[in-house]
């Protein structure tokens, strides 16, 4: 039997973060592509002793269905959490717990833009978000960013082109791939631009909690007093990315949408793994466990900038970002980046090209991301030592 894909699936491409984690299974590889936290930084005892508490004292109550919202301990604990440390949340807002933060981009697709209509976004940007958006038979229309997050003047211009667009998707902390920050007066232009034109502002902060450099930046959430921010955070990046359990901060009046939209995905987020992480908060100091991590991060980031500029000095330029799991490293335009990233592969060592994250995958992209949570400390030594030798065949 044959059968056709449905015309919005077959516009999709594979991912090529996935296509080339693919080959980091070959032994040896040296691993740059990947964008998982360090395990050295995930809680494996404490997840092991929840576990067996949760499923010794009631494990009935861990493997029935629950509800789509959420876990109602954990959203209270969200609440109360977010609120203390960045301010997000008020009373006209809903917390829903999610299976892994993805999930927050499709339902808000899903249920505030039809097909044909248009999301503003970074450019480049994360591709499994936009990826997401053209599931859902969305347009991209692409702004790009500076050392400082999206260039507002460019997005104002895209605003007024487009007529079609319903939101803007950012996201201002330690981008994914482009590791900038958007600054405070930034946020707030964006938020009134949103305001002043009738759109929403998705705001995903997977790796807001991993900043090892400078000052926090409010949110733009913590700005919306109009309901028009929905906001998306994820357990991934400060527990384990296996849990998939994070979470929406939704306008009250979206809320009812937003769930319906969920259970179109699934019924309800696994409630074993949203128990755990709400008895991680009940027994265990998870701000103290972000600091802890942080020292990780702040070290590997240092390592890795440190190596590029030993190694490849005068052929990759980059911006340092303050926190994150990512830089974005460009190469001279002579260079053909397609051409580098295989001889870094030949050579065992594999990083993502930027053309993946580009709102345009078909136009010439000079940049390539590299993560820096994922390899050993020697590996990120002896992978940039790498990619050194092999710029030297370039010049």
């Amino acid at each position: 039997m044959s059968y056709e894909l449905s015309e919005k699936f077959a516009r999709l491409r594979p991912s090529a973060v996935r296509e080339i984690l693919k080959a980091t299974s070959q032994p040896g590889m040296i691993a740059f592509a990947g964008g998982s936290p360090a395990v050295e930084a995930f809680p494996c005892e404490e997840v092991k002793t929840l576990s067996n508490k949760i499923l010794s004292e009631n494990p009935v109550s861990a493997l029935v269905y629950g509800v789509s919202e959420g876990y109602e301990p954990l959203r209270v604990q969200v609440r109360e959490w977010l609120k203390r440390r960045d301010n997000v949340g008020t009373a006209d807002d809903e917390i829903i717990i999610t299976s892994g933060g993805t999930q927050v981009m499709d339902i808000t697709a899903r249920i505030l833009a039809g097909e044909g209509d248009t999301v503003i976004c970074e450019d480049p940007s994360f591709i499994g978000s936009l990826n997401c958006f053209r599931s859902h038979g969305l347009s991209l229309a692409g702004v790009p960013i500076d050392s400082d997050g999206m260039n507002i003047d460019a997005l104002e211009k895209t605003i007024k082109r487009c007529k079609r667009a319903k939101f803007i998707y950012t996201i201002p902390n330690f981008q994914n791939p482009g590791g900038t920050t958007l600054s405070l007066e930034k946020r707030r232009r964006m938020y009134d631009l949103a305001k002043e034109n009738g759109l929403v502002i998705l705001e995903d902060d997977p790796y807001g909690n991993l900043r090892v450099e400078g000052e926090s930046v409010p949110s733009i959430k913590s700005m919306d007093t109009d309901g028009i921010v929905v906001y998306a955070g994820s357990f991934s990046k400060i527990l384990a990315p296996g849990i998939r359990v994070a979470y929406a901060v939704v306008p009250k009046k979206m809320a009812g949408a937003f769930t319906i939209g969920k259970q179109v995905s699934d019924v309800h987020t696994g409630v074993l793994n949203q128990m755990i992480v709400s008895r991680w908060f009940d027994e265990y100091d998870v701000d103290a466990h972000i600091e802890d991590i942080r020292k990780i991060y702040r070290r590997k980031l240092a390592l890795m900038c440190d190596c590029l500029d030993e190694y490849c000095g005068g052929f990759i330029e980059y911006v340092r970002p303050q926190g994150g799991l990512f830089i974005w490293a460009k190469l001279p335009k002579s260079v053909d980046m397609t051409d580098y990233v295989n001889r870094l592969i030949e050579r065992k060592v594999a990083v993502v090209p930027g053309t993946a994250f580009m709102t345009d995958d078909t136009k010439p992209c000079s940049y390539m991301r590299l993560n820096y949570s994922t390899p050993s400390d020697e590996d990120i030594v002896k992978g940039v030592k790498i990619m050194g030798e092999t710029a030297k065949q370039f010049k």
